[in-house]
């Protein structure tokens, strides 16, 4: 199988960097150009012919949407994961609609980055394999993306972590960007102790979900601040 020739679509130049440096990582990807914009990203595609497009919903001159049907109205090939902070139900299916082979919401971890775009490498062996008729369970795997059925993944939380707090933290988290947020601001935005706050952001740490910045102020200690491990 031949290289997969990546185009990256993202406003934030550091989010770009990321994005390169875990492509970068994986072996068969490759990345062949960079868009910044809605207009720039039509002008490389004329030209540069991906095979993948990485997408992110916020653009400065359009939505990422309007750009995955101008994908599928020109390049009916080129294939699109969505990769953005927007968790809008409407602008999923949306994005479903549009046939994109996957949506990965920020802050990215490399293991879950790594993850999908090995399925999304399987998913091309399995189509470039096949010819011909296939049967029902051929269609389904094509259709789940080869992820299994019926087998939810079973989350098992430590004594003292919720998962519903989990999420209102990592989104917190998210929000503050590379500003990063300290366990007491996480506190009040959430509605728990700074305490309770620290507890899950650390946790978050231990997993390599985020990570913990000490920043020193002009007086009294170290501050502890927590950013998206992106």
């Amino acid at each position: 199988m031949s290289t997969i020739d990546v185009l990256i679509v993202e406003d934030d130049r550091r989010i770009i960097e990321i994005n390169q440096k875990f492509i970068e990582k994986l072996e068969g990807f490759s990345v062949i150009a960079l868009a910044t914009n809605g207009e720039q990203a039509k002008e490389l595609l004329a030209y540069t012919k991906p095979q993948l497009v990485l997408l992110d919903v916020y653009l400065p001159d359009m939505l990422g949407i309007e750009l995955v049907w101008h994908i599928r109205q020109h390049y009916r090939d080129i294939d699109i994961i969505m990769i953005t902070a927007a968790r809008e139900i409407e602008m999923v299916y949306e994005a479903l609609r549009g046939g994109v082979f996957d949506y990965i919401v920020k802050p990215l971890i490399f293991e879950s980055f790594q993850e999908r775009m090995e399925s999304y490498r399987n998913h091309l062996k399995r189509r470039d394999r096949g010819s011909g008729i296939v049967d029902q369970a051929e269609i389904d795997l094509l259709l789940t993306r080869g992820q299994p059925q019926n087998k939810p993944k079973e989350t098992v939380m430590p004594k003292g972590i919720d998962s519903l707090t989990l999420e209102k933290v990592i989104q917190a988290v998210s929000q503050a960007r590379e500003a990063g947020v300290t366990a007491e601001e996480v506190g009040k935005l959430i509605g728990t102790s700074r305490t309770t706050a620290r507890r899950y952001l650390e946790f978050l740490v231990t997993e390599g979900r985020i990570r913990a910045d000490l920043v020193y102020g002009t007086v009294g200690r170290p501050e502890r601040k927590y950013l998206g491990q992106l």
